[in-house]
């Protein structure tokens, strides 16, 4: 038996009187009214109304039953209530501060299609844990290994002109003391200043021979955009981030560099949630390439 909905039905009744006017309040129809009163009835062994011509009045165990059963009514209402409230509360979320804003215009407004409200919050990779140690955020996209990655960004480098190759080896940067010109430099943005992926980069940086100025972490991607932009530098980077600054993009040679992301969440996050309504979304907004697992 449907007890809520019973004592729904028993209070508007009671309320109006009779039957029919009191389904109609409540948005059923005076059959389905009178079943559940009936059910209601027989579960307690005693009659809660006198069906009379001039309508329904409450017997004495009625009168007696109508508070309680009045409270658990509201018990209900607010129970559904705060119920819908929690559903709808914004998921606060960190994601990388790399992120273009179609990409997470995108995101949000495919999060709003599964009924997930979302509440992003930019940042770089340390910030980003950070704010989940904190429990600023309900969930965060954290940088992690290749290895540990739910979602992973293949990096290579990309600049104004054409590279004239497919593969970028770093040795080809190298120059000599008598060299005219400045050294190029490979310029690495915040969201990439992490150990798994600057530390072979400066083991092989040291192993061809560059100098140390060559491979520099800008303090954001518009400083390392525009110093790429004005000469020969390269810029770490994206697929999905070259297209958008209209440069060169090349893989490395000789290595294999990618930016990783994994999920983490608070105990309510329900993260397998998340991945599974939003991951073609969130790889698109981090600039997984299309047909990358």
């Amino acid at each position: 038996m449907d007890l809520v909905g019973a004592c729904r039905a028993f209070v508007s009744v009671s309320d109006h009187g009779g039957f029919t006017v009191g389904a109609a309040a409540s948005r059923m129809s005076q059959s389905v009214a009178s079943r559940r009163v009936a059910a209601l009835e027989e579960h307690f062994g005693e009659q809660l109304f006198e069906r009379a011509s001039r309508g329904a009045v409450l017997t004495p165990f009625g009168r007696d039953m109508l508070p309680v059963a009045r409270q658990l009514v509201r018990a209900a209402e607010v129970l559904l209530h705060e119920a819908e409230a929690a559903r709808r509360r914004p998921w606060r979320l960190a994601v990388p501060g790399i992120c273009s804003t179609a990409g997470l215009a995108r995101l949000v407004a495919e999060a709003r299609g599964h009924g997930v409200t979302l509440d992003l919050r930019a940042a770089g990779p340390a910030r980003r844990r950070e704010l989940f140690h904190a429990q600023q955020v309900r969930a965060a996209l954290l940088a992690v290994p290749s290895d540990e990655a739910t979602w992973s960004v293949p990096l290579g480098l990309a600049g104004a002109l054409d590279l004239g190759v497919n593969r970028v080896h770093l040795e080809t940067l190298r120059v000599g003391r008598a060299s005219p010109g400045p050294a190029r430099r490979i310029w690495v943005q915040p969201e990439d200043d992490v150990p798994h992926i600057r530390d072979p980069l400066a083991r092989l940086r040291d192993a061809v021979g560059l100098r140390p100025a060559q491979l520099v972490t800008a303090p954001d991607l518009t400083t390392a955009a525009a110093e790429v932009l004005c000469g020969g530098d390269l810029l770490l980077c994206s697929p999905a981030q070259a297209g958008e600054l209209a440069l060169r993009w090349r893989p490395l040679g000789g290595i294999t560099v990618s930016r990783g992301f994994a999920l983490a969440a608070a105990a309510d996050g329900r993260p397998e949630r998340i991945e599974a309504r939003l991951d073609g979304a969130i790889a698109r907004c981090l600039g997984v390439p299309e047909g990358t697992a």
